[in-house]
């Protein structure tokens, strides 16, 4: 989810962007949704926003054709191994905790401050609990890898850093202590980045995992793995993945392979299943459970598409996963209204328990956008037995009148409990009640008698209800509020403590004592779990010294990181005094912008002078780092200045010119100037300069002495219509490039205008996706770096022999930067890679330093001295090197 901002209505809502990324979605594809929206700001809206955050990455990773051949990562990871490695030692930026409840960073319209989460990391999408050692607890992260705590939560420190991929989909813990990890999320079931497998780690309280802990061959690699099962009894271990369900034996060499046991659409485990829907979305498998006292035998899985397939259905074994039958449940749930479900037994096995969302409804209303919830129900079968009968013990409705933030009274009548159930869910019930039940939707909902009653105990917020003030000593709210959006439930049972049930969501992690029914402890206040996902970072110098740090974040808006201590000197409007003000009394990263972050413009010179965006282009602007001078967040200190775009992409680009800082370029379907800058009020101080074409939208955009250029995709989803464009007023008028036909058919993730060159005319285009190896269908091309210098009339790849050990490697490149030196500097989805045209002349690239997490990096920011180099990881903070 994310939690999106007021935006001139009269409630602020979630809008639920969450992107998770590490190794990107090979061999799959994301929902043919259209990515041509509108900027959305109304209740209802914001699970649309959610489907076009997520095809605002996978886009560019698959397209042109929305399948990349499964190897493609391994390829270009075991590529980079082998590149020269140019000397760099990075120092982690984003190392305050984060507390997005900051007190003087509360506008009204902007801010989502006081809406009760408080501190907060990235996206937690799994749990696991070490049972023979007290207080150690284990959060894997979307796309920031394993994070262990000795201490119960309090503190936590990286263990898989040494690995290929940081995209965490589930964590278990075997009968003998081992900590198995499988990468690859798979929170939503597709638009996340896929990993390498299933690694082991024998000693987890103490040791770090590396590539050698892995378990099996390449079999699993490039899937997501939802759920990793242990069928103790039986001495098996499942493997839930997007490409059905996996099993092998517990105790077997290291190296066996998984076998695939449960596949309907490939005929493995079960014949006569017709698929229904295109080999990308074959065989989904979303959850499987043992039912306890079967010795093992008895299996139940779910294996859907969200958006319907004849496939789709409840699978059941009776002989420990070797055969399959497809269930018929009876009772409350209609066979063909299942899509991603999720399972949940009480420890004797008396009772089933399922969330499930409906494919009819999501169809209906992509998204849930038009107005309601996607959920089909919660169902509980009395026997266990998984085809029922059922009875219904949950609806969206009854959810939202258990104390819901979500009430059609309290958020409006489009964004009701479960709207985007095909993206979060989670479910389990308590091991020593098994009555007790937690339900993990876009809120936490807990019911002690096996569903007869909820109560909501983790609301989406407080804004908006009855208890909630701006001024904080009339707030009366209680404490069962927390970060929304649940993908992960654990549970403790360490002798002499309290049972205690842990929470993970986009915001980070929760815990509290089983018993407890107000309050949570919040896992993220240390900062140490530094999971959070940044799209952008900007950076500006501070009058008291050091720099403010910006940058835009999935599903936590825009945080400010300055140093503890920092003041900052401003006159407020319709005022004459200036005040000092002390930005960071508690060392802390604050969240002055609220909902999803983008692109982030920052003032070199004046670290508080800052635009973030939202989404679609929605700009907004502070002159005083966002900080409101009153408790109760007056006055205003954010101005909104979108221009109101028809076609911008989610994540759409803005940025200074790099000769006059004056000048200010924006692109959406549309190329925008803004000449006011920092002194602009409105979306009316951005003047259209072009039209990229009906159906586009701009990519990457950039401007030097007034010469702009503008890279554009339309169609923008891969597919037989995607296009891709560079436009530009390069030699006096606007005008459409006639790209060659060896420049690739791929998203145009950043251009980048030569300083070099006093005419603007050597530009470099830096392509996303992977190379005609791994992208099937005609016209992929290789090159991921090209270069012109005739303004476009001719290009070349620069980016190496594609089989030279020091090419670019086949990977996703997402932006480039020129040194002082004239070093071309690379951010990709494996890292930071450089090369320095006078050495060697062009493609000869090395690898930036070792020391990165292997999480996307996605963008790169100079120091206002040119001197560091600053890099946004998608999934393990900000960092920052020496500039080469």
């Amino acid at each position: 989810m994310a939690l999106s901002r007021q935006r001139r209505r009269g409630i602020r809502l979630l809008a639920a962007g969450a992107v998770s990324l590490l190794v990107v979605s090979m061999g799959v594809a994301h929902a043919q949704t259209p990515t041509t929206s509108t900027t959305q700001h109304e209740a209802g809206e914001d699970s649309g926003e959610l489907m076009d955050s997520f095809n605002s990455f996978d886009d560019q990773r698959l397209s042109p054709t929305a399948s990349v051949l499964p190897g493609a990562y391994g390829a270009a990871w075991n590529h980079v191994l082998g590149m020269p490695v140019a000397k760099a030692t990075y120092g982690e930026v984003t190392t305050q905790p984060f507390n997005s409840d900051s007190l003087h960073f509360r506008d009204h319209v902007e801010s989502n401050s006081g809406g009760g989460a408080g501190y907060s990391a990235g996206r937690i999408a799994a749990l696991a609990t070490d049972p023979t050692h007290a207080g150690v607890v284990y959060a894997g992260a979307a796309d920031g890898g394993v994070f262990r705590s000795g201490d119960d939560g309090a503190t936590w420190t990286p263990i898989a850093d040494g690995l290929p991929a940081l995209s965490v989909g589930s964590l278990a813990v075997a009968a003998d202590g081992a900590l198995w990890l499988g990468t690859g999320e798979a929170t939503t079931a597709f638009e996340n980045y896929l990993g390498t497998g299933v690694y082991r780690l024998a000693n987890p309280a103490s040791g770090t995992f590396s590539p050698s802990d892995r378990v099996g061959g390449v079999e699993l690699e490039s899937t997501s793995i939802h759920e990793l099962r242990f069928d103790h009894e039986a001495g098996n271990v499942f493997a839930v993945t997007s490409r059905g369900v996996f099993r092998r034996p517990v105790s077997v060499t290291q190296s066996t392979a998984w076998q695939r046991v449960l596949a309907p659409c490939a005929g493995v485990g079960i014949s006569g299943v017709t698929c229904g829907t295109s080999s990308y979305f074959a065989d989904i498998a979303n959850d499987l459970v043992i039912q306890p006292g079967s010795h093992g035998l008895k299996l139940v899985a779910n294996v859907a598409w969200r958006g319907g397939a004849t496939y789709n259905g409840f699978y059941y074994s009776a002989d420990g996963g070797t055969t399959w039958q497809l269930a018929n449940p009876q009772g409350a749930i209609n066979p063909h209204e299942i899509g991603n479900a999720t399972f949940a037994y009480s420890a004797d096995g008396s009772q089933l328990y399922v969330v499930m969302e409906s494919p009819t409804l999501l169809n209906k209303s992509p998204g849930g956008q038009s107005g309601y919830s996607v959920l089909a129900g919660v169902f509980a079968s009395g026997s266990g037995d998984i085809n029922g009968p059922y009875a219904q013990v949950a609806t969206s409705s009854a959810l939202a009148n258990s104390g819901s933030a979500m009430k059609k009274t309290e958020i409006g009548a489009g964004y009701q409990p479960g709207t985007q159930a095909w993206y979060d869910q989670s479910l389990a019930v308590d091991p020593a009640n098994p009555q007790h039940v937690y339900l993990g939707l876009e809120e936490l909902y807990e019911s002690w008698n096996g569903g007869a009653t909820w109560r909501t105990v983790g609301r989406y917020w407080n804004l908006g209800l009855n208890c909630f003030s701006y001024s904080p000593a009339q707030n009366t709210c209680d404490g069962n509020v927390m970060h929304s959006d649940q993908h992960a439930l654990a549970f403790s049972a360490w002798p002499g403590r309290a049972p205690e049930v842990y929470v993970g969501n986009d915001g980070g992690a929760y815990a509290r004592p089983t018993s407890q029914t107000v309050g949570w402890r919040n896992l993220n206040a240390s900062g140490t779990l530094r999971t959070l996902q940044f799209y952008s970072v900007g950076v500006g110098t501070l009058a008291s010294g050091g720099v403010a740090v910006w940058g835009g974040l999935q599903d936590n808006g825009v945080a400010l990181s300055t140093p503890t201590g920092a003041k900052y000197t401003y006159t407020y409007p319709g005022t004459n005094t200036p005040v000092t003000e002390n930005l960071n009394p508690a060392g802390e990263m604050s969240e002055p912008f609220g909902g999803d972050g983008g692109d982030q413009l920052v003032n070199p010179n004046n670290g508080c002078q800052t635009v973030g965006e939202y989404t679609n282009l929605a700009m907004s602007l502070t002159n005083n780092c966002g900080y409101t001078a009153n408790d109760d967040g007056t006055p205003a200190a954010i101005t909104d200045i979108s221009p109101n775009d028809p076609n911008a992409r989610f994540i759409a680009p803005f940025a200074a010119d790099s000769a006059d800082a004056g000048y200010w370029v924006a692109g959406g379907e549309f190329a925008y100037a803004d000449t006011k800058t920092w002194q602009s009020t409105s979306g009316a101080d951005w003047q259209k300069l072009a039209d990229s074409g009906a159906g586009h939208s701009i990519t990457a955009i950039a401007s030097r002495n007034h010469v702009v250029w503008a890279a554009w995709c339309g169609d923008c989803n891969p597919g037989a219509a995607f296009g891709r464009g560079i436009m530009t007023n390069y030699g006096g008028s606007w005008h459409q490039l006639s790209l060659p036909a060896d420049f690739p058919v791929r998203y145009v993730s950043g251009v980048t205008i030569d300083p070099a060159d006093p005419t603007g005319g050597t530009v470099y285009a830096t392509v996303s996706g992977f190379s005609r190896h791994w992208n099937e269908g005609p016209g992929a091309g290789y090159g991921h770096i090209w270069k012109t210098t005739n303004g476009g009339a001719t290009w070349t790849d620069v980016t190496g022999g594609d089989t030279a050990s020091d090419a670019f490697p086949d990977a996703p490149a997402n932006q480039l930067r020129i040194a002082p030196d004239g070093t071309l500097v690379v951010a990709s989805d494996l890292g930071v890679f450089v090369d320095n045209p006078k050495i060697d002349g062009l493609g000869h690239w090395s690898r930036l330093g070792t020391n990165l997490p292997v999480s996307a990096a996605v963008y790169l920011t100079p120091s206002p001295d040119g001197r560091q180099l600053y890099v946004a990881t998608h999934g393990r903070g900000i960092w920052r090197t020496t500039m080469p």
